[in-house]
């Protein structure tokens, strides 16, 4: 086709005639090799192979949904070992990821002198840049298995989310938020924003409640209420202490005293249960104690640096 397209363009250099196809003949020239490089891709493909990666892909795909199934059932039966093995199972799917993987390609590729070259040339170079998101996601993946900053069933807070991990890939983890939404997040944003992870690993968790009062009331009992309440939730962690914190503070209007319940909850899945079991049983003490909530402070124009009055919040 060159040969003929020369002798085009020969042809109308004489007789002074601009042939069509003498215009195209440099961009017929130009695409040649293009065509060329794509036939050598297609001959390096083995397509015998590729329909073997068939089946092994969906092998895959089955033995990790049975893999799923598994541990969700045994996680049921032993709740006590639930994160052993989620991290069991998430370290056995990344294998599969990673040698089916490269199973495929070396199913479906002959490896030889003239694919590394192409490799190593323009086409390397595309690819690269089509898939450097892809590569360093799976390079962090690799690290957050290595440095481990969280795993498997690990409460944690990322990015404005909080919730469960439940799953840690090759490309992205996924996190179940409280209000049942699931969160893709891919893996090189680990690399460089902060993560703050609430359990690490263990099944209880620790839970920070506030509860405010006037500050006329009697502070020591409320502290006493609030440290019984905790104490006596059945969702409570009890191998570890709870502890009541006091400090007086002003907020908005109001001048109280804080009483801050710190607490650990048995298991993260009770965390909100937890902490609306613990509020309701200091409401009802406080209330039975006549524990009276913050006040506003009315201070008089004569002398602002003393208040005058004290009135209820709640009139």
């Amino acid at each position: 086709m060159i040969t003929m397209l020369t002798t085009l363009t020969t042809l109308t250099t004489v007789s002074g005639w601009t042939s069509p196809l003498a215009l195209a003949a440099p961009l017929v020239a130009e695409a040649a090799p293009d065509v060329e490089a794509l036939g050598q891709i297609a001959r390096l493909i083995q397509w015998s192979g590729v329909f073997t990666s068939v089946f092994v892909v969906i092998g895959t795909a089955i033995t990790m949904r049975f893999l799923k199934q598994s541990v969700a059932g045994l996680s049921q039966r032993f709740p006590n070992r639930r994160l052993l093995l989620q991290k069991v199972a998430t370290f056995a799917q990344f294998l599969l990821y990673v040698g089916t993987g490269f199973t495929v390609i070396y199913l479906s590729f002959d490896f030889n002198e003239s694919i590394i070259a192409l490799i190593g040339g323009t086409v390397a170079v595309s690819i690269g840049f089509a898939i450097k998101d892809l590569v360093a996601s799976f390079i962090a993946g690799i690290m957050i298995m290595i440095d481990r900053p969280f795993q498997v069933g690990d409460r944690i807070t990322f990015g404005g989310e909080y919730g469960d991990i439940t799953a840690i890939g090759l490309r992205s983890v996924r996190l179940q938020t409280l209000g049942d939404n699931t969160v893709t997040i891919p893996n090189n944003k680990f690399l460089s924003d902060m993560t703050s992870n609430g359990n690490y690993g263990a099944l209880d968790m620790q839970c920070t409640m506030d509860f405010y009062i006037a500050p006329d009331q009697d502070v020591r009992r409320a502290r006493e209420l609030a440290a019984e309440c905790a104490v006596s939730s059945r969702y409570t962690f009890l191998e570890k202490p709870v502890v009541v914190l006091v400090n007086q503070v002003i907020t908005e209007n109001y001048l109280a005293v804080r009483l801050r319940v710190k607490a650990y909850v048995l298991d993260t899945r009770y965390e909100k249960l937890f902490e609306t079991d613990v509020n309701m049983r200091v409401m009802d003490a406080f209330s039975e104690a006549e524990i009276l909530s913050p006040a506003i402070i009315v201070r008089s124009r004569s002398n602002p640096t003393k208040a005058s009055a004290i009135v209820e919040a709640g009139s």
